[in-house]
């Protein structure tokens, strides 16, 4: 039915497209670019005026192209502006000889301050400011050259990343991954270790998102926008990348593999561009962790320390091409496919010494120690099909419609072996958990938008539909040769399916040194949870989500931002999964269907200032989260704790981060960028059984000291440290990582080789480890995790014809955020 819709409403747009011709007009073509990067300027203000009278104005797009269209035979001025450069004017003399102009790339200088520090320095600034984002440069993170966004993006302030590789934006995991402005529903972590560093052009940050977007998101937007090849004919980008053996024995039983390559070919003649990229990863991570735990049931409290290895051998293949074609002037047609793999084989291999004291007098009881052999696999293959159509009116209005389809197969499976310590073919306890959960998902959106004088109105409407179907199994036996027994109790047939109606209106101008816009979207959400065996069920949402910005430039070189934006969180599938898998021999980890989503507003202010050779901004936010979802857990039995996904009542999240860029000197740069924020969470959890009152300050801090030791060899180094941080019950530790390259560049740039030096560490420096600690009344869990430092990496790249730009491969949209 809904493909039927879509391709229905595709030949109706493309039919309107070729029939009938406006009267004659004299039209104005252009792109709008920065003069120094030639990279393009979207919703630059572009203006006609004619004896100092403002004829019309429209907004340039995302690829800095803009179209206006007025009567012959007269004299006018376009006026282009552009928040952070300087205004340019041109004299347009429209004959009846003349009656298409394209007056090709026009150039704006940026502001004069921030043009010295790029011409004197050689240095590009790490972030710049818009309206609603802000947005970094991935050249100046050289540490990252070789790895994935992952590496690179975590030298971003206010993003973190901790021992587990898991991404927090101010604090939360809860933001949306979007790949050259299109919305994904990969799993954070899993997209950016697919995307190649190499490929990204830059980051933005949108934390303050307009109603255009989805709601979905606690901390806004994470963009990646990747380079594109040549204006004309054929380019090649590719990179190879091998990770030497490790220095330091973590006793782990694999050796860490760490080798990539990854390519992206593009070619552009006339009316076709077509883009094609391949890559393959494997970024294995060597470590240990370290534990000690208690329960307290009748009086017993049994203690159970740990130690052992924790290792993770990851790879992952991926092809992605994409082809664009215009039919002509006015029509775009876009199609794409995405074929992607990843496996993640978890290894943890703990000897438990386990003692039972009376809690009152601490008289020992017993005593047993065992060996355990663990082990997670899971396992994700992906195929995306989207096709996109843009239609622009005489009007300089314009409508989209784009579609997406996706299957995906999602595997996995649980090893938890507790075997004798002294003789590992006696087998005391074996728990054996699989699960299959295939993904079928649907996305369809239309999007229109019409220049008014000074300003774009833009309307919307986008339909989302996700059914998941998981068969999960919980096998157990309890010694040698005995047959698996099904645990009824933990095993079941499920399925979820999640349906999502959004309309939304906007409007958004740039007059004079003021820019805003204004917007409301509405969604409409059906949640439906089923197992057979429970009634199911349904979570039916009906909400608005107002969102508005504005940034005024003070003068050339200060500018001033506010903006509120009201956000959603949903729960993945996994979250909502009640029937537990054993994640450790100590853990079970189950989700609950009843988790409402979580519901945030987000208020923020800000200010910047670009200097001869200092650029700075800072800006102070603050987060209401109504029904956080947090990880907590409870006491199973002895030497078992459930860990449960559930509400755990009200957060308040306010904070400021700060970013400052000095140019020292044509060589030197230094860049330093952090964030703080206090973190207070009120609730309770388990049928207000426990009361949750948690807070605390949180901190994070990244730099980057960048040095030319020559036009062609170039070094930099970078340090992030994040610190501790409290949770509803408990707290996690500080974690940080220094990181160095070098890079030396041959024949015109077009070859460069580096060296990383990951994670430096010398003596006992707690480098790459991070504890983690929960407890309870009942309860008390502590874990250290050590992962492996000093990792060499090398890294060659080849450049043949590449330049700035986007390249819209597409990506996985709704499977990978359930890897």
């Amino acid at each position: 039915m809904y493909k039927s819709l879509f391709i229905s409403t595709l030949f109706l747009l493309l039919v309107c497209s070729f029939s009938g011709q406006a009267q004659k007009f004299q039209t104005l073509t252009g792109t709008v670019i920065d003069s120094v990067t030639n990279e393009p300027l979207s919703f630059a203000s572009v203006k006609l005026e004619q004896g100092g009278k403002l004829i019309t104005g429209v907004q340039s797009t995302d690829d800095g192209g803009f179209k206006i269209e007025t009567s012959t035979n007269e004299v006018y001025i376009i006026k282009i502006e552009y928040v952070g450069y300087a205004p340019k004017s041109i004299e347009i003399n429209a004959t009846e000889n003349s009656v298409n102009l394209n007056l090709g790339a026009l150039g704006l200088a940026p502001l004069s301050q921030l043009l010295e520090t790029l011409i004197v320095t050689g240095i590009k600034p790490n972030m710049v400011t818009t309206l609603e984002k802000q947005i970094f440069d991935s050249e100046q993170f050289e540490v990252a050259k070789g790895g994935t966004a992952a590496d690179l993006i975590k030298n971003i302030p206010s993003v973190m990343v901790n021992v587990e590789g898991e991404i927090s934006v101010r604090g939360s995991k809860g933001f949306v991954i979007m790949v050259n402005g299109k919305p994904s529903a990969l799993d954070q972590a899993t997209i950016l270790s697919q995307i190649p560093a190499n490929t990204i052009q830059k980051v933005e940050i949108i934390s303050v998102p307009s109603a255009r977007y989805e709601a979905d998101g606690r901390s806004g937007i994470l963009n990646i926008v990747t380079k594109k090849g040549a204006m004309d004919g054929l380019s090649v980008f590719a990179n190879m990348q091998y990770g030497l053996p490790r220095i330091k024995a973590y006793f782990n039983d694999t050796e860490p593999k760490r080798q990539g390559v990854d390519a992206t070919v593009s070619y552009r003649k006339e009316k076709l561009e077509l883009n094609i990229g391949v890559n393959y990863l494997q970024n294995d991570i060597a470590g240990r962790r370290v534990g000690d735990a208690f329960t307290i049931i009748n009086d017993v409290k049994t203690i159970f320390p740990s130690e052992g290895e924790r290792s993770f051998i990851r790879e992952s293949y991926g092809l992605r091409t994409n082809a664009t074609y215009n039919l002509n002037a006015n029509n775009e047609l876009t199609a794409g496919v995405y074929l992607g793999s990843r496996e993640q084989y978890r290894t943890a291999n703990i000897v438990y010494n386990n003692t039972k004291v009376d809690a009152t007098s601490g008289e020992a009881i017993s005593a047993f120690s065992y060996y355990n052999g663990n082990q997670v696999l899971k396992a994700g293959d992906f195929q995306v099909y989207n096709l996109d159509y843009l239609h622009k009116f005489e009007d300089q209005s314009s409508i989209s419609v784009s579609g997406l389809m996706e299957n995906a197969q999602l595997d996995g499976n649980t090893k938890n072996r507790n075997l004798n310590q002294f003789d590992y073919s006696d087998t005391l306890q074996y728990t054996y958990n699989t699960g299959e959960n295939p993904l079928n998902a649907l996305r369809l959106k239309v999007d229109y938008e019409k220049p008014i004088k000074i300003g774009v109105l833009a309307f919307g409407y986008q339909y989302r539909l996700q059914n998941q179907d998981g068969v999960f199994r919980y096998l157990e036996r309890g010694g040698n040769n005995l047959p698996f027994v099904q645990n009824d109790a933990f095993s079941a047939d499920i399925r979820v399916e999640n349906r999502i109606h959004g309309l939304y209106g906007m409007y958004s101008a740039k007059f004079d040194k003021l820019e805003f816009s204004s917007g409301l979207r509405y969604e409409k959400s059906d949640r439906v949870f089923k197992d057979g065996i429970s009634d199911d069920f349904h979570l039916d949402l009906s909400n608005f989500f107002p969102s508005a910005n504005i940034m005024y430039s003070l003068s050339n070189d200060w500018r001033l931002k506010a903006g509120y934006s009201r956000r959603v969180q949903r729960s993945t599938n996994n979250e909502l999964n009640p029937y537990p898998e054993r994640e450790h021999s100590e853990t079970l980890e189950q989700g609950d269907p009843r988790i409402k989503p979580e519901f945030i507003g987000i208020t923020e202010v800000g200010i910047s200032k670009d200097a001869q050779k200092l650029s700075v901004y800072m800006n102070l936010y603050h987060q209401h989260i109504t029904d956080i979802v947090n990880r907590v857990n409870s006491v199973y039995n002895d030497t078992i704790l459930n860990r449960i996904y559930t509400n755990a009542g009200v957060a308040n999240l306010v904070g400021s981060e700060l970013g400052l860029t000095w140019a020292a000197s044509k060589k030197l740069k230094w860049f330093v960028g952090g964030n703080v924020y206090r973190l207070n969470i009120d609730g309770t959890l388990f049928e207000n059984a426990v009361k949750v009152d948690s807070r605390g300050w949180v901190y994070s801090l990244n730099s980057n000291l960048s040095y030319k030791i020559t036009p062609s060899l170039s070094s930099q180094f970078n340090f992030s440290y994040m610190s501790a941080r409290n949770t509803a019950q408990g707290e996690d530790s500080r974690f940080y990582q220094p990181n160095l390259s070098v890079k030396k560049s041959f024949m015109d740039n077009k070859l460069t080789v580096g060296a990383q030096w990951q994670n430096m560490a010398f003596g006992n420096m707690g480098v790459n480890q991070q504890r983690i600690t929960t407890f309870g009344t009942d309860f008390f869990t502590t874990t250290n995790y050590i992962q492996e430092t000093n990792i060499v990496l090398l890294n060659l790249s080849f450049n043949f014809n590449q330049r700035d730009g986007k390249v819209k491969l597409p990506s996985s949209e709704f499977g990978e955020k359930e890897f």
